[in-house]
């Protein structure tokens, strides 16, 4: 199979498993359940919530679909409002201004000598607008009708399906993504950009943050989905490079 036609069936099974599992656990009684399967249904649904953010990324970076610029780009609007509701343009217009100047004063994502945690306030108020923010809550509240006949808390359920994964998954993305490869902004890190990698196994890297956290071999081959990531990380490791690891894909419009 082409890398188009692995990273759009990764997308669909990604997208298909978030709605088949948000649907599911509205569906039952998450108070009666054992705590375990409880703690592990979040578990799944924030990395299913990651992985709707990993598949926006991979249109903005023009990689979905290569061919097809308007399709690209409408399969990344679905995926970001999914994710959060979050307006696309805004996010692809700050992650154009990521790749081109990160690590500096001009990044969006990076506050150059805080704190986590004022960083992550940063990163957060880059991603967030009024308007997404009552889309969200609209999108709560029809969660909220949806789980009203199954469940004896139904707020409970909103809030440990919907709510408490995207924030899990918003910190999840921002230490893999942001903080952790890009901390010590203004060191030279590498030529053109300021990204390192996490040392993680690939295991470990898929389950932390879609292989996000191979962030220097992102830098240097934006033109790459999230899963060609490891291949590449080995590449440059050997001393070769993959084809068209030195070709970035221009984002979608």
């Amino acid at each position: 199979m082409s890398q188009t036609g692995t990273g759009l069936v990764l997308a669909a099974a990604i997208t298909a498993a978030w709605l088949l599992s948000l649907l599911a656990l509205l569906s039952v009684d998450l108070a009666s359940q054992p705590l375990g399967l409880v703690v592990l249904a979040i578990g799944l649904r924030t990395f299913l919530q990651t992985g709707l953010f990993i598949i926006g990324h991979d249109a903005m970076h023009g990689v979905l679909l290569p061919l097809r610029a308007g399709a690209n780009q409408r399969l990344g609007q679905v995926a970001l409002a999914l994710y959060a509701c979050l307006p696309y343009e805004r996010c692809l217009n700050n992650h154009r201004q990521h790749h081109r100047a990160p690590g500096s004063c001009h990044d969006p994502d990076v506050l150059a000598g805080a704190g986590p945690l004022a960083w992550y306030g940063r990163f957060m108020v880059g991603y967030l607008a009024a308007g997404q923010m009552a889309a969200l809550l609209a999108s709560w509240a029809l969660a909220l009708l949806f789980a009203w006949p199954h469940s004896a808390t139904p707020g409970l359920a909103v809030g440990l399906v919907c709510v408490l994964p995207l924030i899990l998954s918003s910190l999840q993305l921002f230490a893999f993504g942001t903080y952790l490869p890009h901390r010590g902004a203004g060191l030279a890190l590498g030529p053109g950009h300021q990204a390192r990698s996490l040392d993680l196994p690939v295991w470990l890297s898929f389950l932390a943050c879609y292989h996000f956290g191979y962030h220097r071999e992102h830098h240097q081959a934006p033109g790459l989905p999230w899963f060609a990531l490891p291949a590449q990380r080995r590449s440059v490791a050997s001393g070769f490079r993959l084809p068209l690891s030195l070709a970035p894909a221009r984002p979608a419009r």
